[in-house]
C-alpha cells in the first residue's frame, strides 16, 4: 500500500485522539493524516473474517472464537498513541 501525502485520517483514530482530550479534535489535528491518524494496512480478509465471526456470535449466542479473531487485528486506538 502507497502512502499519499493527501491521505485522510483514519477515523477511528482520530475518534481516539479525540477522546483523549475532552471529546474534541485537537486544534493542531487537521483533515489530512499525521502519524497519529495514518491508516494502518490490514488484510481485509482478515477484517472480514473477524467481522463475519462478531456477528455471527451476536446472533447466534454460541463461541465462534470472535475475541481471537479480533485480536489478530491492529489495536487502531494503541497504534494511534505515541
Amino acid at each position: 500500500m502507497t502512502k499519499s501525502r493527501n491521505e485522510r485520517p483514519e477515523a477511528l483514530a482520530a475518534f481516539a485522539d479525540a477522546s483523549r482530550h475532552d471529546g474534541k479534535k485537537p486544534d493542531d489535528r487537521g483533515v489530512k493524516a499525521d502519524k497519529h491518524t495514518a491508516p494502518i494496512p490490514t488484510d481485509p480478509d482478515k477484517k472480514q473474517d473477524a467481522a463475519t465471526k462478531v456477528l455471527n456470535e451476536g446472533a447466534t449466542g454460541k463461541d465462534t472464537g470472535a475475541d481471537e479473531a479480533v485480536d489478530d487485528l491492529p489495536d487502531r486506538i494503541v497504534e494511534s498513541r505515541d
